[in-house]
């Protein structure tokens, strides 16, 4: 199988291990991994902030990208989201300001490409034990556009079930915002700091090692409380935990030692 990696801006500008952590698991499991380099940013920050028309132009650039493709998949819930919730918004609105039905098109056509990395595990690829290890115990936050607008469900908590030596331990208010929200964390920030302190302690609480989730936009957030807090669990992308195998526990061990 055949797929285009869609990295997003938040990856590729600061978490490029998720990005590679994509790749390898995909290839692991058996699918040819393209890079189109010329993709850029989906339009979500500019969409969200309220600037609908200087979002077009990269709709039409990503459907342009990726329209070789039959699967595109994405480590990010949220720029999933994107494409799939609101980029037919904006074709029916340009639509109906009389602009034609170009952007309605290019939309319908993206659409059903786009796959959250855990939604192509589960129901493209049919997996849900990837030949992962991770001795660790493990807490799963389910961000708001994946739980919301994607529906993806459990099957992140299906992928993490069966990773071998994972302990998987339950999040009290899992369902509840991060208070992340992109321009939201800015014009709210007070609030938004509130609904941070109260998922940092709902992940400590759990005792787990590390809190696990499928946005990194969100953990950016949680992260930053844990470390203004000076303890917790450490944050990792569902992919970084997935990627890893018990070889890579061996060599980091033997790197470990060799120090």
């Amino acid at each position: 199988m055949r797929a285009a990696l869609f990295i997003t801006c938040v990856n590729d500008a600061l978490f490029p291990g998720t990005g590679r952590a994509t790749v390898a698991l995909l290839e692991r499991l058996g699918v040819q991994v393209d890079f189109p380099m010329g993709q850029s940013c989906c339009g979500q920050i500019q969409y969200n902030t309220g600037y609908r028309r200087e979002t077009e132009p990269l709709l039409r650039r990503f459907a342009r990208v990726f329209a070789p493709y039959e699967y595109v998949v994405t480590p990010s819930g949220s720029c999933a989201a994107m494409v799939r919730e609101h980029y037919p918004r904006i074709g029916e609105r340009a639509a109906a300001e009389g602009r034609g039905g170009e952007l309605a098109d290019l939309a319908a056509g993206a659409v059903p490409k786009v796959r959250e990395l855990s939604e192509f595990l589960v129901d493209v690829l049919g997996v849900t034990d990837v030949g992962a290890y991770f001795p660790h115990s493990v807490a799963y936050h389910p961000t708001c556009h994946s739980l919301r607008v994607l529906r993806v469900g459990d099957r992140p908590l299906r992928l993490l079930r069966a990773v071998e030596g994972l302990e998987l331990r339950e999040l009290t208010g899992a369902q509840e915002c991060c208070g992340f929200g992109g321009t939201f964390a800015v014009k709210n920030a007070a609030v938004s700091s509130a609904m941070g302190a109260d998922k940092v302690a709902d992940a400590v609480a759990t005792g787990a090692e590390v809190l696990c989730a499928a946005d990194n936009s969100c953990l950016t957030h949680i992260g930053g409380t844990i470390a203004r807090a000076g303890s917790g669990p450490r944050v990792m992308h569902l992919a970084e935990i997935l990627a890893r195998t018990e070889a890579d526990a061996r060599s980091r061990t033997a790197e470990g030692v060799r120090r």
